[in-house]
């Protein structure tokens, strides 16, 4: 791990140097803000009497005061970026000394249903989510979710290649985070897709022209009044027009507004990352498709994001008093920027689908690649149509530290089934768990905990958890025979790996014998590939008469009055049972 951590740390004291100097540029900044606000207090102040250069004073003040709050701003919002990437760093350095645990879980996509992500630790403490996880935004945690139950097998080479280019470009991938994390995202992507489709504009047409001409003659009267041709009153009166015009839709606009009033962040944020996707290089297929898919025939799609995000910033500023009175009264402006938000709604609105979907895409790439990136070790699956369906060289678990991982050889052909016996505790779970998730992470396109492996892609189905449910009013064996059924029914229509934990729990011992006997003989007679774990020793005799069925173990021994477990796989079947010393150990017995 000495190329990654080595890179984390590196990159956390290059970005907090930047940080330093930023928060030097800001202090001056706020100096110098201050320092324009007393002057033209005080010039104003001093020609009072004379109130037109007075008004000078103020407005040249004003437009340098807020040239300096704009500029402040950018280094600020500068400054988040580069303490977001400090940030990022030395949570993956953290995460290289301490562990993961302390990371969202992904409880939440556990589903009993699927075909295996409940029984493989693909979700909840200490599972692959857990591990693989750097998401940001709501919908690229979903994304991620759905890639790692996704059990498919086409595409593989595709996902391996985006995955890889991702991985190598590590800077890239961290400022999108960081783009991604300054910003709280309060509106779901697919509440906002929702509301856009189903937005209906409801200001009339003729305002695209009205607000402009009502604002070209305020003006008109601003510069009269300036010059003493006409009285005040006037421009007093027109004034009054203006807010009773705006008043008429006051009710529409502020609908709008309550709507629009979280989005403005959130487009603001999507913006800039539909940006870092559009100036970037990418050279693999899935990763330029999705890059196209927010292409525009005129402008970019992160031009057309940040129109709106500017839009919603101006709505946003009629609740400033002054911008209230006088920005309505003598221009319109909440009429000219309600009206500018609906008409992007229906030009925009029905493309935001696709782009929002782009955002959650690398979001969770990003992910998988910052995975590949940590584990250098770790080798992508040579995909292959040999026989052998896996063929790996010292495979291993790979969410066990490798200090303490055993790495075994494993190979597997098509229509072959395994029967794995072994003592308790020696390791015969966990083999399963570690075949499953090389397959769950081979389909998905990332390196496996492996020397080297040759792949020849096939779906995952599994057995290893099944519980009782109260609220279905199922008991634990139909639960279990339900599970069953449902792996029957789904390997008779693709080609499945299927992994077994010790079946038929939920009956007596001579039932279960007979029970899993025939329940394998059905799996065989469908040409079905997997492997499954029982205490049954008598199950293992069926490899005298089919031949597809191999019998391999897991050993245990007792030497000197203590229990050793090698977690080596081995071919045969296990002699050495563990339960009764154990008892006896523990004096329980």
């Amino acid at each position: 791990m000495n190329r990654p951590i080595s890179f984390y740390q590196n990159q956390s004291q290059s970005h907090q140097k930047v940080v330093a100097t930023l928060n030097t540029q800001i202090r001056t900044l706020s100096m110098a803000r201050l320092q324009v606000f007393l002057a033209s207090a005080y010039g104003v102040y001093a020609t009072f009497k004379e109130w037109q250069i007075a008004l000078i004073i103020g407005g040249v003040g004003l437009a340098v005061f807020l040239f300096l709050l704009v500029k402040y701003s950018n280094i600020k919002y500068k400054r988040n970026i580069e303490k977001a990437l400090v940030a990022i760093n030395n949570e993956e350095i953290n995460i290289i000394k301490n562990g993961f645990l302390h990371r969202p879980d992904g409880v939440e996509f556990q589903d009993p249903k699927h075909a295996y992500s409940l029984d493989i630790d693909v979700f909840g403490r200490g599972s692959l989510f857990q591990s693989i996880n750097r998401t940001y935004i709501a919908g690229g945690t979903q994304k991620l979710a759905e890639i790692l139950k996704a059990n498919t097998v086409e595409g593989i080479k595709k996902r391996q290649d985006a995955i890889t280019e991702l991985a190598d470009k590590a800077t890239w991938r961290q400022y999108y985070s960081a783009l991604s994390s300054v910003v709280q995202v309060e509106v779901p992507a697919k509440t906002i897709n929702s509301w856009l489709k189903g937005y209906t504009p409801k200001l009339p047409s003729y305002f695209n022209i009205i607000p402009w001409l009502f604002g070209g003659v305020s003006l008109v009267l601003l510069v009269c009044v300036y010059f003493s041709v006409l009285s005040a009153n006037i421009l007093g009166l027109w004034l009054l027009v203006g807010l009773l015009f705006t008043g008429v839709y006051l009710k529409t606009i502020n609908v709008l507004s309550s709507q629009t009033e979280k989005l403005k962040n959130t487009f603001k944020q999507y913006a800039g990352l539909l940006e870092q996707i559009e100036q970037e290089k990418f050279t693999s297929s899935l990763l330029i498709e999705q890059q196209k898919q927010i292409a525009h025939d005129t402008e970019k799609a992160s031009q057309i994001f940040k129109e709106l995000s500017g839009l919603l910033d101006r709505l946003d500023n009629r609740n400033n008093l002054i911008s209230a009175i006088f920005g309505n009264g003598l221009f319109l402006l909440d009429i000219k920027h309600a009206y500018a938000i609906e008409q992007w709604i229906k030009k925009h609105g029905s493309k935001t689908t696709d782009w929002l979907e782009v955002i959650a895409f690398f979001d969770a790439y990003n992910a998988l690649a910052n995975y590949s990136f940590n584990h250098p070790q770790f080798t992508y699956p040579k995909l292959t149509k040999e026989v052998a369906v896996i063929e790996a060289s010292q495979l291993g678990h790979p969410l066990l530290h490798s200090e303490k991982r055993i790495d075994n050889d494993f190979k597997i052909d098509r229509s072959q089934f395994f029967i794995i016996t072994g003592a308790n505790m020696a390791g015969k779970s966990t083999f399963l768990r570690t075949v499953s998730l090389y397959i769950v992470m081979a389909n998905v396109g990332l390196p496996v905990c492996a020397q080297s492996s040759a792949y020849n892609p096939i779906k995952l189905i599994t057995s290893m958890r099944t519980s009782d449910s109260l609220t279905d009013d199922s008991s634990y064996f139909f639960s279990e025979l339900t599970r069953l059924k449902y792996i029957v029914d789904t390997v008779q229509t693709d080609a499945y790996f299927i992994v077994l934990d010790e079946i038929l729990k939920g009956t007596n011992s001579t039932d279960k014998a007979i029970g899993s006997k025939q329940f394998v003989e059905k799996l065989v007679g469908l040409q079905a590939t997997g492997i499954i774990a029982t205490h049954d020793l008598s199950l293992c005799e069926i490899a005298t008469e089919l031949t597809q069925i191999r019998n391999h173990y897991f050993d245990a021994e007792i030497i000197n009055n203590e229990l050793h477990f090698d977690y080596t796989f081995k071919t045969g079947v296990c002699q050495n049972m563990n339960a009764s010393f154990l008892l006896k150990k523990m004096e329980i017995i």
